[in-house]
């Protein structure tokens, strides 16, 4: 009781006690968050991201301890210490060493779990030995950085208790002190990382590859006929205007005649304000003939720019090159970056870009109108979904829109997940009888309801994409997508965790796109066939003609796939 006594009477030396010892239960509660850890998620993880999962992990458990063990101290209860403490120490140890050998020995079978049903290799038998050496590393630094955080705040307690009372003093350090620390990580490291990652895309964006040479072409953006300079495409907009299909190429796919599809795109650095870049970006869309078109599509980009032509191509094939699809950049960085630090951004450009395409559209003859759609993927279906005002729904509608992976923040995707029918799965929910909005993931959910209305809205989606199904709330209850029915490349080994299953689920987000493609946030080029048929009726089709249509797909996927592998 010596070191007890002595630790109640100085502040300085209480924290000391408390943050300075090795906690036997920070050991086992850190060991039972590193072993939930290593239990399957949505995403097949390689050893360096599980190893660090399960590092920051089980510094997570082992801060809880630490935290639990400070306010027990606080109050002035009693603690184990001399021999008994010393055991129960050592005990704490092993049962500790026990937990994580058992887990890491089922590691391989639970991430065998989530790769069969991808149709990813199985993982290598010795990775519970790699990830056991990344979590211990992982771990020693965070727990390092814990402890010098813990000797700041002793610091400041000690200072304020020359003032204040005791307890008061421990309250007041605490928080003064978590303020500070945290204004430290998000003020100067996470502005930091972020102007780091700015400037790197930034550089990125500007490259032009010598294969890539400006259109001839005055129906293309860039060209020398065109409102935008091709240097002001950006890097991704360069890409989706040179990677644009001819009309031979459809043809040889859907036979008929066809035409060459219109693609309108204006890149960050072509003008100053979103709605600079908007009306820049309805000015060229009107020079190329797009209004003429019979399908218009308003489509929203990832953070960098990128549209996916998995996307793009199975839509102008399925129209024979009838269609025109107009474009803004508003971001250089990455969409899981922007969703943290600019999401208005994303708001802005597409409520700029779908306003001033909807004023131009109504400016038309009804009988010549194209029919107006609107399409997203990722941020960019979030940013899409936000463009939308209700007299837009109700006096001159547009005719649809297919959104795939909405972020989990999208406000409008969330309202009809929660009103969706209770026997629905959170994963593919039905609405009523289906007739505005649909939800699929590519095989299920469009064919299994009534007649459509007048505006037609899918939601393509994936079980296993964290983009999707990200929530906060996991840190403290189950989500609803993880009750029975599981989706089809979901884990049956899937369990929830407090605080673990929101670790994986974030870590989840960073590797996302780290699967096949049809998994996760990488949308196979099939699966958009079935919502854009859905929502855009392309005629003159029967069953042959889309079977073939699906097999040349196939094979672009499956070229598309190497190229990245």
């Amino acid at each position: 009781m010596q070191n007890r006594t002595a630790a109640s009477a100085d502040p300085l030396a209480l924290v000391r006690f408390v943050a300075g010892r090795i906690s036997g239960v920070g050991l086992v509660l850190g060991a039972l968050f590193m072993a939930a850890s290593l239990t399957p998620s949505l995403i097949p993880r390689g050893e360096g991201v599980q190893g660090a999962l399960a590092g920051v992990c089980f510094a997570a458990g082992y801060g809880v301890a630490v935290l639990l063990r400070w306010i027990w101290v606080t109050l002035d209860l009693p603690l184990i210490g001399g021999r008994t403490g010393r055991r129960l120490l050592g005990a704490s140890a092993l049962i500790a060493a026990l937990i994580v050998g058992w887990f890491l020995w089922r590691a391989t079978d639970w991430q065998n779990s989530i790769r069969a049903p991808m149709g990813m290799p199985l993982a290598p038998p010795e990775l519970p030995l790699m990830i056991g050496a990344m979590a211990l590393a992982v771990a020693t630094v965070l727990l390092t950085l814990g402890k010098l955080a813990a000797l700041f705040v002793s610091r400041l307690i000690a200072r304020i208790a020359q003032v204040v009372p005791r307890r008061a003093a421990h309250l007041l350090g605490l928080i003064i002190g978590g303020v500070l620390l945290w204004s430290l990580a998000n003020g100067v490291l996470f502005s930091g990382f972020i102007r780091t990652a700015d400037n790197s895309a930034r550089a990125l964006d500007a490259v032009i590859p010598p294969d890539i040479q400006p259109p001839a072409d005055p129906l293309r953006t860039g060209s020398p006929a065109s409102l935008v300079a091709w240097e002001d495409l950006g890097r991704e907009g360069r890409n989706y205007i040179a990677s644009a299909p001819t009309p031979d190429q459809i043809a040889a796919v859907t036979g008929g005649a066809t035409m060459q599809p219109l693609r309108a795109y204006v890149g960050l650095n072509a003008a100053d304000t979103a709605e600079d870049r908007a009306a820049l970006a309805v000015a060229e869309l009107d020079r190329i003939g797009g209004f003429g078109r019979s399908i218009l599509v308003v489509a929203m980009p990832t953070g960098t720019g990128w549209l996916d032509p998995a996307a793009m191509l199975t839509l102008e094939y399925l129209h024979r090159g009838d269609v025109a699809t107009v474009a803004i950049q508003y971001s250089y960085l990455q969409s899981w970056i922007s969703l943290l630090v600019e999401p208005e951004y994303s708001a802005e450009a597409g409520r700029a870009l779908f306003s001033a395409v909807y004023r131009h559209w109504l400016t038309l003859p009804e009988t010549d109108r194209p029919d107006l759609y609107l399409y997203g993927l990722s941020l960019g279906a979030y940013s899409s979904q936000q463009s939308l005002r209700l007299s837009e729904m109700i006096d001159q509608p547009f005719a649809g829109a297919l959104w795939v992976g909405p972020p989990f923040v999208s406000p409008l995707w969330q309202t009809l997940t929660q009103e969706r029918d209770p026997a629905s799965p959170a994963w593919l929910p039905r609405l009523d009888r289906g007739q505005t909005v649909r939800f699929t993931n590519g095989r299920q959910g469009l064919s299994v309801q009534d007649v459509w209305g007048g505006v037609r809205i899918v939601y393509l989606q994936y079980a296993s994409d964290p983009i999707v199904f990200f929530d906060t709330g996991s840190a403290w209850r189950p989500p609803a997508w993880m009750s029975p029915p599981r989706g089809p490349d979901v884990s049956p080994e899937l369990r929830w965790y407090p605080i673990v299953s929101f670790l994986q689920l974030a870590f989840d987000m960073a590797v996302s796109l780290h699967v096949p493609m049809g998994h996760g946030h990488l949308y196979a080029y099939e699966d958009h066939i079935a919502p854009w048929m859905a929502v855009t009726q392309p005629p003159g089709w029967d069953a042959a003609g889309l079977d073939r249509l699906r097999r040349h797909f196939s094979d672009v996927q499956a070229r598309a796939m190497a190229a990245a592998d």
